[in-house]
């Protein structure tokens, strides 16, 4: 018999939708209010001063907006997801490099326009200035970060090494919003909008401080989570389960992913995403990782009682986002955990396709067959060898497993060329992309 359930509603606007309205409002607006004051009082000693200015103005804004995205705020990575923010963090640092570069050239050439120096005895007397040096070892550091965001620079180094290198930008952070105060210039003409620009600074750092720093900070002290039990599920698989304080406070849900570190297991500087591996019931947590790094491979290794810093919950891949009483999970790989998880949390007519290259590598294959069961649902398990031209997830053998898969809500989660092949047949069947959800791990 298949599960029943009340409808999901149809809505007008998605929790997608709402957050991507508020957040483009809130930069639109700002940027408006930006370009209004700049032409009120922007006016600089000449008219190449002037331009750089106004790329100056815009290279904060671009940095205000770039901390916003990787501030890891609650409501915003519930509705959009960690992964599409981070995206967008990428591609807007893009922005802030030619913005910072552009302001910088502008610079140079209106002083020794002004003055009438050569670029380069501009540049060294600027140097010598303590407010422009400032400025200018920021715009060094957003130049190297930038370089190490190429996706061939970033393929070739650890995410560890990664992460080091943007460490960086909160010095840069720093020294920019110190260039910014010695210069004075910015709205000299103006103590209100000098007022408006620095609230707004003042605001973003709260922001970026509040959502990486203060939130996991006082859900750890207030959860004190610990390793309960570790369980082998194969020879290179494992879980482990957590035990803490009050979980049933912690705002978690089947799908979301959180940031691990097991003290006294590893070196601080290493963590993992992992994915919740089953429903959060309020009384523990679950993670089932697979022996791909030197950090997930020792989690066999981990004490029990040991202790246990979280990050999150992360991560907008969850039922928060459906539109649809009927579900599609399709899971590939170690990316079945999140899709047990809302197996296990699902409600509705549900289908699942589980893809893997044999029965004996699918992971929590017999729990989720038991779910399945119990849930009334439709579970094919997808082994073999994917060859060109005959693919489970060619759109002609999608729809020949889902047949109504228009009127489902799609989940997806697996390897990026699965995931990718997924998302681009889906497409092709007219699937409507407020139905169709992916996950995929970004960390920023």
């Amino acid at each position: 018999m298949t599960a029943t359930s009340p409808p999901v509603p149809r809505v007008a606007t998605t929790p997608a939708q709402t957050a991507r309205l508020v957040l483009g409002g809130f930069v639109l607006a700002n940027l408006l209010l930006v370009e209004v004051l700049f032409v009120a009082y922007g006016t600089g000693k000449n008219g190449i001063l002037t331009i750089a200015k106004f790329f100056g103005l815009h290279a904060g804004l671009i940095l205000m907006v770039q901390l916003v995205l990787i501030a890891r705020l609650p409501w915003l990575d519930r509705r959009v997801g960690m992964d599409r923010l981070t995206a967008w963090h990428r591609w807007v640092g893009f922005g802030l490099f030619w913005t910072v570069l552009l302001h910088a050239s502008f610079i140079i050439a209106g002083y020794g326009a002004l003055y009438s120096m050569t670029p380069l005895a501009t540049w060294l007397s600027l140097a010598a200035v303590p407010a422009s040096l400032f400025g200018m070892v920021a715009a060094t550091i957003i130049v190297v970060v930038a370089a190490t965001s190429v996706r061939y620079a970033r393929r070739r180094m650890s995410y560890e090494a990664w992460h080091a290198v943007h460490f960086l930008l909160y010095i840069t952070i720093a020294l920019g919003v110190t260039h910014q105060l010695l210069e004075g210039t910015t709205f000299p003409g103006s103590p209100i909008a000098a007022g408006y620009w620095w609230t707004l600074w003042a605001l973003v750092i709260l922001a970026l401080l509040v959502g990486r720093i203060g939130v996991p900070v006082w859900r750890n002290l207030r959860h004190r989570y610990r390793v309960a039990a570790v369980v082998p599920e194969s020879d290179d698989v494992v879980s482990v389960h957590i035990t803490g304080r009050d979980l049933h406070r912690l705002p978690a849900r089947a799908g979301q992913f959180m940031i691990w570190r097991f003290v006294g297991h590893n070196p601080w500087w290493q963590a993992n995403p992992f994915s919740l591996s089953a429903a959060p019931d309020g009384r523990s947590l679950r993670l089932t990782a697979k022996a791909a790094g030197k950090t997930s491979a020792g989690l066999r290794n981990v004490p029990v009682g040991s202790r246990v810093f979280i990050e999150g919950p992360y991560g907008a891949f969850t039922g928060m986002h459906r539109v649809r009483p009927g579900a599609l999970l399709i899971a590939g790989g170690v990316g079945v955990t999140p899709v047990r998880a809302l197996l296990e949390e699902g409600t509705g007519p549900t289908v699942v396709l589980y893809r893997a290259r044999s029965t004996t590598d699918a992971v929590l294959l017999g729990e989720i067959q038991e779910l399945a069961r119990s849930r009334g649902a439709q579970l094919h398990v997808l082994t073999g060898r994917t060859v060109p031209g005959n693919s489970p997830f060619d759109p002609g053998n999608l729809l020949a497993l889902v047949p109504d898969i228009v009127e489902r809500e799609v989940f997806v989660c697996g390897p990026p060329a699965m995931t990718e092949a997924v998302l681009k047949s889906v497409r092709a069947l007219g699937v409507p992309a407020r139905q169709v959800h992916a996950e995929r791990f970004g960390l920023g």
